[in-house]
This record gives structure tokens, sequence and C-alpha cells, in this order.
């Protein structure tokens, strides 16, 4: 997670569909595996049944693994709520 900006944050193809994704393209981060997938994916993701269990089980994982608060913009755990672009 300390480098996930490096590895993920531009990912160029949704890890769900293998979507094509451009710098300028919407993604975001599943709450399920962490991997960068297109907001289609992610509206989908949100549909399943236990999708609010296991956002919040993620949010507590995660802000104790990076000591960051889930909220902060230019966190890891931020981006499993809010898109980003390549940079």
């Amino acid at each position: 997670m300390d480098r996930w900006e490096e590895t993920i944050s531009c990912a160029m193809k949704c890890s769900r569909c293998d979507k094509d994704l451009s710098k300028s393209d919407d993604r975001i981060l599943s709450v399920y595996d962490h991997e960068p997938i297109c907001m289609p994916c992610k509206k989908e993701e949100e549909q399943r049944p236990d999708f609010e269990e296991v956002s919040k089980n993620m949010i507590g994982q995660c802000m104790g693994e990076t000591e960051q608060m889930w909220g902060d913009p230019g966190g890891y755990c931020y981006h499993h709520f809010y898109p980003y672009k390549c940079k």
C-alpha cells in the first residue's frame, strides 16, 4: 500500500472486465480486492448484498494498515470510494 500510486493508480485496464482505460478515464479501487476497476464495474460492485459490510471492514483494515484516515484525498483508502484519473 505504500507504493499504491506507482503500482495500481494508473492501471490502463479494468481488473474486473478488462476494459481499456485511458489516462483521462475515471477509475476506482474495488473494496473486495483493492484492484483498480472502471466505474461501470464499481456500480455493479455496489449492488452486491455484502457491499456495505465489506466496505466497512475495508475502511477499518485500510486505516489500520496505512495509519491514514479514509477521507484523506491523497491516501490509498480514499480511492476505494472516490474516483481518480491517471496522473
